[in-house]
């Protein structure tokens, strides 16, 4: 049990970094740098757990993890006052299946295209889960943050 902690704190650390990093290259203001990476963190140590911990799949994995993005995003961007933008691009990075790409690709140049087919699945069922979970949490942040429902509280 203690190994599973240590590794979920080493997976929010890097993908923190990584998404910080990115922030850094779209120029992203500096004080929005730890709010993306903490969602970051926190969406990929949710996905890490949902997947390799409690085996529910890549697609339901994906996309619990970008709801959880949108909705995070949201909330920093009230926060800070800036756009939602700013914090869901970066926190994004850490579930781009770019592995799965360039092994799709790969499998495609050597001819193993039964491999490449298999990855080009991966892709696409995460890259739908993603786009999936992202409209999805921006239906909750209506849900949360409707003029309706701020004006009745």
């Amino acid at each position: 049990m203690e190994n599973f902690w240590v590794r979920l704190i080493f997976e929010f650390v890097l993908a923190d970094l990584s998404t910080i990093c990115f922030g850094i290259l779209l120029n992203i203001p500096r004080r929005a740098y730890h709010c993306a990476g903490a969602i970051g963190g926190a969406s990929w140590a949710f996905y890490w757990v949902v997947y390799y911990q409690l085996h529910l799949g890549l697609a339901l994995s994906n996309l619990l993890a970008a709801i959880m993005i949108g909705v995070l995003s949201m909330a920093a961007a009230r926060w800070r006052k800036m756009p939602m933008i700013i914090f869901n691009v970066p926190a994004l990075v850490p579930l781009v299946p770019g592995g799965q790409a360039y092994k799709m690709v790969r499998s495609f140049v050597l001819g193993s295209n039964g491999a490449a087919l298999v990855y080009l699945y991966q892709v696409l069922v995460i890259a739908g889960a993603i786009t999936l979970g992202f409209g999805l949490g921006d239906l909750i942040n209506r849900l949360l943050f409707s003029e309706h429902h701020l004006r009745n509280r």
